[in-house]
């Protein structure tokens, strides 16, 4: 599938502006290559509109490419991202730790691989979703967008590990149930989120599945002890963690919670969630 023409597609939200520098020298780098390409910021294209070109990259952080997958839901043309925004995590996982001009050549050489997405309710999400603490920590996305990822979210975690009080939720997967006070509920598609924490190190984007890792009560001072652990991805085979992969998961809870989807905020008591297998084309 080779690429002829590309909509260029930018957040000038996301990660302070960044969007415009980089959609610019995109633009420019693919006229020396002699591809077409227009630049989108403040308005995006039709979904109708988007089928006009043969690719379209996004660039923003976890929540731009969460919009654009509920923005245009039956995408079908090839995908790159390129970070732009306060978490990359998703951007991380498929092309690592790279400079703009090494991930422009990869992506113009490579074969487009689908990638899953999750379902929460009736929304998409790509990376990550989290229940309860994670939820809260989005509401101090003014600290996070203001000091930086990850400096942001980890300032971020301090502060509600200190003051966070776990609610009982019951969860279903597969043939398991539980119903307790949980410190931490995410189901993700990817191995990192937050900026920079390994939730689910083994996770892969392809592999038809979910991974759900929950860390059950915990007192303040196993918190702060634990955090760094769960940061660097080793912290699976605690007895206070469970992990599990699936394909549907229900999540349910008297109270209402806050729920973060790539970072993205909102509020529910009653979750269904649902792996959709090979649901994009992206260039990785």
């Amino acid at each position: 599938m080779q690429i002829k023409s590309v909509a260029i597609l930018g957040n000038l939200l996301a990660g302070k502006g960044k969007s415009n520098d980089v959609a610019i020298w995109l633009n420019k780098q693919l006229s020396h290559k002699q591809i077409e390409s227009v630049i989108f910021l403040e308005q995006w294209p039709s979904e109708v509109a988007l089928y006009a070109f043969t690719d379209c990259w996004i660039i923003g952080g976890d929540g731009t490419v969460n919009y654009f997958i509920n923005k245009y839901p039956n995408c079908s043309i090839p995908l790159a991202l390129f970070c732009g925004g306060t978490g990359n995590d998703f951007a991380w996982k498929l092309y690592g730790e790279t400079t703009y001009k090494d991930q422009f050549e990869h992506v113009l050489n490579a074969t487009p691989k689908y990638i899953d997405a999750g379902k929460v309710n009736n929304h998409l999400f790509i990376n990550c979703l989290g229940i309860g603490f994670d939820g809260e920590i989005i509401q101090s996305m003014k600290a996070i967008r203001f000091l930086g990822g990850t400096l942001g979210y980890q300032l971020a975690v301090l502060y509600k590990i200190l003051g966070f009080k776990e609610k009982t939720i019951t969860i279903h997967a597969g043939k398991e149930t539980w119903m307790e006070k949980f410190l931490l509920v995410l189901i993700v598609n990817s191995s990192r989120a937050g900026a920079g924490f390994y939730i689910a190190p083994t996770a892969e984007v392809n592999d038809g599945l979910l991974n759900m890792v929950l860390c059950t009560k915990l007192p303040i001072w196993k918190r702060l002890k634990y955090l760094p652990i769960i940061k660097k991805g080793n912290h699976l085979h605690y007895p206070f963690v469970v992990h599990r992969l699936g394909e549907q998961f229900s999540i349910e809870s008297k109270s209402i919670l806050p729920i973060q989807m790539d970072g993205e905020l909102f509020y529910s008591n009653h979750l269904k969630v649902e792996v959709l297998p090979n649901k994009f084309l992206f260039r990785y």
